[in-house]
């Protein structure tokens, strides 16, 4: 049986991005090596082909445990049942890497959204610097100078604002 047909997709369901899996396989390899479009087209195959083994896997130790989703756990056992226990030590460094990153990118979220480097006044500085740019490069004057607003200029477009 074929793994597409247990997940119950066709092959053109399941892919990954064509120009993401170009440049990780580049990324990979020596500057001087080109990869041919077919051998391409082979590696994101085999890679599609990897994710649904591991994931039917994964599925299958999740449900012998009696749960309903799949962990973390559940994927890392099931590379050790499929023969690739030697990578679990490497993938989990890099799930442990993936979750600091969310956590630090999710701070800095909550940073902006919060306002809490910028006072007011500097936001509509910011602001008002960022529309005059704009403004320029409309006109034609894509690399020249913006004059930064004055003192007097942010304290009316600050009344402005509480109006």
């Amino acid at each position: 049986m074929d793994p597409m047909d247990i997940v119950g997709k066709s092959k053109e369901d399941a892919s990954l991005p064509k120009a993401t899996m170009t440049k990780i396989i580049k990324e990979m390899l020596p500057a001087d090596v080109r990869v041919a479009r077919d051998a391409q087209d082979l590696l994101i195959e085999c890679c599609v082909e990897f994710i649904n083994l591991i994931s039917s896997e994964s599925n299958e130790v999740c449900n012998k445990e009696d749960k309903r989703t799949i962990a973390p756990e559940h994927v890392l056992k099931a590379l050790q049942v499929l023969g690739f226990g030697e990578y679990v030590e490497e993938v989990y460094t890099a799930y442990e890497q993936h979750k600091y990153e969310t956590m630090q990118d999710s701070q800095r979220s909550v940073k902006m959204n919060s306002g809490a480097e910028m006072t007011e006044e500097e936001a509509a500085a910011e602001q008002q610097r960022m529309f005059a740019e704009a403004r320029a490069r409309m006109n034609g004057g894509g690399g020249v100078s913006v004059p930064q607003p004055d003192q007097e200029q942010l304290d009316t477009q600050q009344s402005n604002l509480q109006s």
